[in-house]
C-alpha cells in the first residue's frame, strides 16, 4: 500500500498560474511551531519562488497527489570559487622565455558550477511517505542535467530530520559550519566612531574591489557584477582610518588598491525586507510586554541609547550584510564601523535587525556586533558531489577540502 502511494505522487515544475493557493497552504501546515517554545515563520509575500528568483538558473517543484499539492522544493545553480591555485607570469626576454625574479606566483579562483537546494517543504499529514527524498532526486536530474558538480544544503544543526535526510539518505556530507549573527535595529542611532571614514562605493568600483582582492574566497560567485547591480542591493561601503587616503579623497578602487591604507574594511548590504518578511511566534504576554517597553524607552529617550528588543512579534523586515573583507589590524574596528553605518541604514527603513552570515573563524567576526540571544552560533552546510565522471580540476574534490577562515554567503538565496 505505501510503495502504491508513493507510485501515485507526481513531482512537475511549479506553475504560477495554478499553484499559487496550494503552496501557500503547504507553507502554512509547515509553520507548526514546537509547543511552548518561540519558532521563526516566514512570509514569502505572495512570491513562493523569491528565495532564488534573483539566481542566473533557478527551478521549484511541487509534489502533487491528485489534485493536491503535498510538498515543494526549490533549487538554483551558480558558477563560485571553490578553490584557489597559483598563476606566474611568464615574460619574454628576448629570444628567451625566463621568469622574472619579480615576478611573484599569485592566487586566482578555481570556480566550479554549484546547486544550491533551498525551502524544502513536505505536508504533516503525508510525511514518511518518501515525498522529500523524490522531491530531491528530481531536483538534482536537473542540477546535472544544467552541468552542476555539486549539491548543497543549509540547514540548523539541531534540525535531524533535515540532517538525517540529506546525509543518510541522499548521500551529502557535512561541509562547513558559518555563523548566522544577527542584531536588532533600535530606536536610536547608532554612533559611528568620527576616527573612521565611511564611503559609499559604486557597483564597478565594489566589483573591481571584490574580484582583486576576494575572488579566492570559497563560493565566491564568479557573477559578482550581477548581483552588485541588482535592484535590492542597498549599497557598498568602505571604511578607512580619517584622513588615511593618499590623494585626499575618493579617487577609484584602481587608486585605492594600488596604494591602500594600512587597515580597511568593505561590505554590501541586501534588501531582504522587498523578498520576505519574518515572525517570531510563541512568545508570553511577559515577553512581548517586556519588549514593547523597551522600545518605548528608547524612542522616548534615544539620547540614552539603551539596548531595546526589537518588534518581532509582528513581521518584520532585515538588512543582510554580504561581501564582508578588510585588511590591516585595525580591519575589525573598520567593520564595527561599516556596522554602525548599516544600523543606521536600516533604522531609516524601518527594519527591524541587521544579519549577516559568515565563517566560524573569521577574523573580522570580533568588529560584528550581535545578540547571541537572536543569533545562531552555529549553521550546518552539507554538500555533495553529483557526479563521479567530473575531473578533479587543481582542488581535487572539493567536498573533502578543508575550511578556510572565509566563506562568502550569497545574499540572493539566504
Amino acid at each position: 500500500m505505501g510503495e502504491a502511494r508513493v507510485n501515485m505522487i507526481v513531482v512537475r515544475e511549479f506553475d504560477p498560474r495554478k499553484d499559487g493557493v496550494g503552496v501557500e497552504d503547504v507553507e502554512r501546515r509547515c509553520e507548526v511551531g514546537p509547543g511552548g517554545k518561540l519558532s521563526l515563520f516566514t512570509d514569502l509575500l505572495g512570491d513562493p519562488i523569491c528565495r532564488v528568483r534573483n539566481s542566473p538558473a533557478f527551478l521549484m517543484l511541487v509534489a502533487e497527489i491528485g489534485e493536491e499539492i503535498v510538498g515543494m522544493i526549490r533549487g538554483c545553480i551558480k558558477t563560485v570559487t571553490c578553490g584557489k591555485k597559483l598563476s606566474r607570469t611568464v615574460k619574454n626576454n628576448y629570444s628567451y622565455n625566463v621568469i622574472n625574479n619579480n615576478d611573484l606566483s599569485k592566487p586566482v579562483p578555481v570556480y566550479t558550477k554549484v546547486a544550491y537546494i533551498l525551502g524544502l517543504r513536505v505536508s504533516p499529514s503525508h510525511r514518511r511517505m518518501g515525498i522529500g527524498l523524490k522531491l530531491v532526486h528530481q531536483m538534482e536530474d536537473w542540477f546535472r542535467q544544467n552541468g552542476a558538480e555539486y549539491s548543497y544544503i543549509a540547514t540548523e544543526n539541531d534540525n535531524h530530520a533535515s540532517v538525517k535526510l540529506f546525509t543518510d539518505k541522499c548521500g551529502y556530507s557535512k561541509f562547513r559550519t558559518p555563523s548566522i549573527l544577527v542584531n536588532p535595529v533600535f530606536a536610536h542611532r547608532v554612533p559611528v566612531s568620527n576616527r573612521v571614514t565611511v564611503i559609499k562605493l559604486t557597483p564597478y568600483d565594489a566589483e573591481l574591489l571584490y574580484r582583486r582582492r576576494f575572488a579566492t574566497t570559497e563560493f565566491f560567485p564568479r557573477d559578482i557584477d550581477s548581483v552588485l547591480k541588482n535592484k535590492l542591493n542597498v549599497g557598498n561601503f568602505l571604511a578607512v582610518p580619517r584622513g588615511s587616503l593618499k590623494s585626499g579623497s575618493w579617487a577609484g578602487s584602481d587608486n585605492f588598491l594600488s596604494d591602500p591604507p594600512e587597515s580597511w574594511a568593505v561590505l554590501s548590504v541586501w534588501n531582504c525586507m522587498d523578498v520576505f518578511r519574518l515572525e517570531v511566534r510563541g512568545a508570553s504576554r511577559v515577553k512581548r510586554t517586556f519588549a514593547k517597553t523597551t522600545r518605548v524607552v528608547d524612542k522616548a529617550l534615544p539620547f540614552l541609547r539603551l539596548p531595546s528588543v526589537p518588534a518581532v512579534f509582528r513581521p518584520f523586515g532585515l538588512y543582510f550584510m554580504y561581501g564582508l573583507g578588510g585588511e590591516g589590524p585595525r580591519a575589525a574596528k573598520m567593520m564595527k564601523a561599516l556596522c554602525g553605518h548599516v544600523h543606521n541604514l536600516a533604522k531609516e527603513s524601518g527594519c527591524g535587525v541587521v544579519v549577516t552570515e559568515v565563517a566560524n573563524r573569521e577574523p573580522l567576526k570580533l568588529g560584528i556586533p550581535h545578540w547571541k540571544m537572536l543569533s545562531c552560533a552555529e549553521d550546518l552546510w552539507c554538500i555533495k558531489r553529483l557526479g563521479e565522471d567530473y575531473s578533479d580540476g587543481s582542488v581535487g574534490d572539493w567536498t573533502k577540502s578543508p575550511p578556510g577562515l572565509s566563506i562568502f554567503v550569497d545574499p540572493r538565496e539566504f
